[in-house]
């Protein structure tokens, strides 16, 4: 369960400097967290939903993680766009006896995100070997 408010480096920018959120509402297994000090008309904004599908060995669970943060844009200061970012964990709980397997490709897009190779070291500033193809639509 997430605190109300996360202010203890449990949210970080690119350049590793905690950033505050506080839940602004829950509706079931769904949760919205804003940065503390956005600007109102430019949220920025964190979301975490969960929802479940079938019974039995059939059940799935799709767990999602997102950030959302409004900005103006470069080129038309009249325009207001959003940059948006998420993870998905799609688990066939029905066939789990536990999360290792998930736990697994969890830490292997983690790794890929925040890392280059050997590394041990965590790199908020997007330059781990996915971040940075994210970034620059690179294969």
């Amino acid at each position: 369960m997430l605190a109300n408010t996360l202010v203890t480096n449990e949210i970080k920018n690119a350049a590793g400097t905690e950033k505050e959120f506080q839940r602004l509402k829950s509706d079931g297994r769904s949760t919205e967290f804003g940065l503390i000090t956005e600007t109102p008309s430019l949220p920025h904004r964190m979301k975490v939903s969960h929802n479940e599908t079938s019974s039995g060995l059939s059940r799935r669970r799709r767990s999602v993680a997102r950030f959302d943060k409004s900005f103006i844009s470069s080129y038309d200061t009249t325009k207001i766009v959003t940059c948006s970012a998420y993870v998905v964990l799609d688990r066939p709980i029905g066939h789990e006896a536990d999360d290792t397997n998930c736990k697994e490709v969890l830490a292997n897009l983690m790794s890929g995100l925040a890392s280059l190779g050997a590394s041990t070291t965590i790199l908020y500033d997007c330059t781990g070997t996915l971040a940075t193809n994210l970034l620059s639509g690179g294969i």
